[in-house]
C-alpha cells in the first residue's frame, strides 16, 4: 500500500470518552485526568476511542511514587502471578480502548518484556511492529552481574497495513551515520519518495543527547515524583505514531510526561493516575509549565546520535 501522511489520512474521528463522571478537564478542552485505578476508569471508556496507548506500568520493584507522602514503597513486590494477572487485565483493556489503527506502547523492564510479547502476540494476536530499547548510561551498580543499561519500548499494533495507520518516519527522521561519519556520498543520491537525503529512520536503540535517565539534577526533574521518562522518548513516539489531532492515552499517567509532551505537540489526551498527589503535579505540568526540553521537541528531525566523530579525511 502507498504511504500516507498526516495531509492525507482521516482526521481522528475520537472524541473524548464521558464515562460518566467528568474527571478533570482542562479549561481547553483537550486534555483530561482521571484519578484512581487504571482497570476501573478504562473498562468506562468506550471501546476504539484512542489513537495512541501509551502505558508505563509499575514494574513490581517496590518503588515509593509517592515519596514525599507516604515513605514507604507503594509499589510493594507481588507473587509474580499475581503481578502479571494484574499485567494481563490493564494490557486487554488498553488494547481495546484503541482504534483499529491504533498503536500500544508498553514501556517495560526485563523482567516483565517477555511475558508481556507472548500475551499480545498469542493471547490477543496482535503484532509486535518494533521491540525498541532506551539505552542509557546510568545503570546501578552491581558486581553480581553485568549493570541493567536498558528499558524495552514494545510497539504493538492490531493492523500495521491498517490505511488509516498513523505512521510518520520523516517527522522524526535522523542524520544517517553514512553522512554524520563516513561522508558517504550515496547517502547523498538516495532516490526514496518521502525520505531527505542523508536520513534515516532512528535504529530501535534509543539513545543521543537528552535520552538518559532523569535523575536528580536533571532540569526536567519533576521533584517529589520517584520515576520519570525523557521528554524526547514521548516526542518520538507521539511524532511517528500520531498525527495532531489525535487522542492520546496514558493509564499510568505518574510524573505526566505523555501529557505534557502530547499537548505540546497539539494531541488530545487522556491520564489516569492512581495517587491524588503525583495527578495533582501532573495536571501542574500538563496544563500549567509543559516540557522543559521544547527546543528538542521541535527539532525532532535532523539530529544525529552518531558516536564517533565525522573520520578524518572525509
Amino acid at each position: 500500500m502507498a504511504t500516507t501522511t498526516p495531509s492525507t489520512r482521516p482526521r481522528s474521528s475520537a472524541r473524548f470518552p464521558n464515562p460518566g463522571e467528568a474527571g478533570k478537564v482542562s479549561r481547553d478542552k483537550r486534555t483530561r485526568m482521571y484519578i484512581g485505578d487504571c482497570r476501573e476508569w478504562m473498562a468506562k471508556l468506550p471501546k476504539g476511542a484512542f489513537d495512541l496507548v501509551f502505558a508505563d506500568p509499575p514494574f513490581n520493584w517496590k518503588r515509593d511514587y509517592d515519596r514525599n507522602l507516604t515513605g514507604h514503597a507503594w509499589d510493594d513486590a507481588q507473587p509474580e502471578d499475581d503481578y502479571l494477572g494484574f499485567t494481563y487485565e490493564w494490557l486487554d483493556l488498553a488494547a481495546e480502548r484503541l482504534a483499529d489503527h491504533g498503536a500500544l506502547w508498553v514501556n517495560i523492564p526485563d523482567t516483565w518484556a517477555a511475558e508481556i510479547v507472548v500475551h499480545m502476540k498469542r493471547a490477543r494476536k496482535w503484532h509486535l511492529v518494533n521491540w525498541c530499547v532506551w539505552h542509557y548510561r546510568f545503570g546501578q551498580n552491581t558486581k553480581s552481574k553485568f549493570i541493567n543499561s536498558k528499558v524495552h519500548a514494545l510497539y504493538f499494533m492490531k493492523d500495521p497495513a491498517h490505511a488509516e495507520r498513523r505512521w510518520n518516519p520523516d517527522a522524526v527522521a535522523e542524520v544517517s551515520d553514512r553522512r554524520a561519519i563516513y561522508g558517504d556520498p550515496r547517502t547523498e543520491n538516495k532516490k526514496d519518495d518521502w525520505m531527505e537525503a542523508g536520513h534515516r529512520v532512528p535504529m530501535d536503540v534509543w539513545y543521543g543527547q537528552y535520552w538518559g535517565r532523569v535523575q536528580g539534577n536533571n532540569k526536567e526533574r519533576r521533584h517529589k515524583h520517584d520515576n520519570q521518562l525523557p521528554e524526547v522518548y514521548l516526542g518520538r513516539v507521539i511524532g511517528a505514531c500520531t498525527d495532531p489531532g489525535d487522542l492520546v492515552l496514558d493509564p499510568f499517567l505518574g510524573s505526566g510526561t505523555t501529557g505534557t509532551v502530547a499537548r505540546y505537540m497539539d494531541r488530545r489526551f487522556v491520564g489516569i493516575e492512581y495517587s491524588p498527589a503525583n495527578a495533582e503535579h501532573a495536571w501542574d505540568r500538563m496544563v500549567t509549565k509543559g516540557p522543559y526540553r521544547t527546543e528538542a521537541l521541535d527539532n525532532q528531525r535532523g539530529v544525529s546520535t552518531a558516536i564517533h566523530p565525522k573520520r578524518a579525511g572525509l
